[in-house]
């Protein structure tokens, strides 16, 4: 059964000044707030490996955030905006010039009847008009691959709360240390803080890694319009995780995910795991947006996590890849996450229930300390390990 919860009950007062425009000086010097068993103390994010228990895994996010934001201009001069999403087909060489097509949003897009855009490098053709994301195919000459093309010319998209342009820092500042997957329209914010300072110290103290991946879609900021929780479209976001990480979830009990993002792919392994548990093949690789609240089987988290080595060893698989569209809010029960390590999020977000159902009423503890301790919000903000 779908959770009854009251928006409102999510709701607090978060000032523009409590929202940076732009990172902190040095990254790992942000402050971090430590929630255990209900209590909450400052420090600075350097004090992270001497805070995480002892014998932990943890798991981060390695998509790299992608300049995802095209300008093209009409004949008659309109100004048409494309925001690459997600890629709909591979990349086809086609004679001397490649093509391929992308789910993206389309800013003035009323303005735009059909005809082929064109750019210093690239042509849009708008293949299937929607709503809200519509088709678009590229094509352009040459062999460099589409990720290639985008970094010459298109702009890193930022969270609209910035109000800004990305610059030349953000390029470095907007991206984790140990980004490496092209992706994401948008950080994984909880792993900015990470330098390898940080990491190298937390491997000193016995502290286990392990990564996955995760490409943040836009619609990650997308606000809860609706006034019953079970009207909100959740988002669905690619994944991709290694047997070497299903291996290692299943030998360590103290999991801490390093954000939001790596705790939706955590938590939505147990019920693919579930999936198996009744049906031992699958053709696809998804887990629902109610999928956890409309299940009445249970198995332990270990024989979800061994249901999917099992089948990936099976199948020959280094790597699982599928999608997920679950949304975490109060009345979820944890399945693999035991920390989270993120940000400070939104009022009435999807991100903010994710956080109350993990701390319980606590939440609102955490949240006034860290307004009332001048900690900064959102995605430049600082930081908070949460271990209830």
């Amino acid at each position: 059964m779908i959770p009854q919860i009251h928006l409102p009950d999510y709701q607090y007062v978060l000032p523009d000044d409590k929202i940076p425009s732009f990172p902190s000086a040095e990254r790992d010097k942000s402050k971090l707030l430590f929630y255990k068993k209900g209590a909450v103390s400052s420090h600075i994010f350097t004090e992270i490996s001497d805070l995480i228990p002892a014998q932990s895994l943890l798991i981060f996010n390695d998509t790299k955030v992608f300049p995802a934001r095209l300008n093209f201009k009409k004949s008659t001069g309109s100004a048409i905006e494309i925001f690459c999403l997600q890629p709909v087909s591979v990349q086809k060489i086609v004679g001397n010039f490649s093509e391929m097509q992308w789910l993206c949003m389309v800013g003035n897009q009323k303005k735009w009847k059909g005809e082929i855009l064109e750019n210093q490098f690239l042509k849009a053709e708008l293949i299937e008009k929607k709503e809200a994301e519509s088709v678009i195919k590229f094509t352009w000459l040459g062999d460099l691959d589409f990720y290639s093309v985008l970094e010459q010319i298109a702009e890193l998209p930022l969270p609209p709360y910035m109000n800004r342009k990305a610059t030349n820092e953000d390029q470095n500042r907007y991206q984790t240390v140990y980004a490496s997957e092209k992706g994401s329209v948008a950080a994984p914010t909880a792993g900015l803080h990470f330098t390898e300072k940080v990491l190298k110290d937390i491997e000193s103290k016995g502290i286990k890694r392990q990564k996955l991946t995760l490409h943040v879609g836009a619609g990650t900021f997308k606000p809860i319009k609706s006034e019953k929780i079970d009207n909100h479209d959740m988002h669905s976001e690619r994944f991709s995780v290694s047997v070497s990480l299903i291996k290692s979830l299943i030998e360590n009990q103290f999991v801490v995910s390093v954000g939001t993002t790596s705790t939706r792919v955590l938590e939505s392994l147990y019920w693919f795991g579930l999936q198996l548990e009744k049906q031992k093949t699958t053709s696809e690789v998804f887990v629902s947006q109610w999928e956890p609240y409309q299940n009445n089987t249970k198995i332990s988290a270990k024989q979800s996590l061994e249901n999917i080595y099992n089948y990936m060893i099976n199948n020959k698989l280094e790597t699982l890849d599928g999608q997920t569209q679950i949304i975490i809010i109060p009345g979820y029960e944890f399945k693999i996450c035991k920390g989270i390590i993120t940000n400070f999020h939104q009022p009435e977000s999807t991100l903010i229930l994710l956080v109350a159902a993990f701390l319980g009423i606590d939440w609102k503890k955490v949240y006034d300390y860290a307004l009332s301790n001048d900690f900064r919000f959102l995605s430049y903000g600082d930081s908070s390990l949460l271990i209830p």
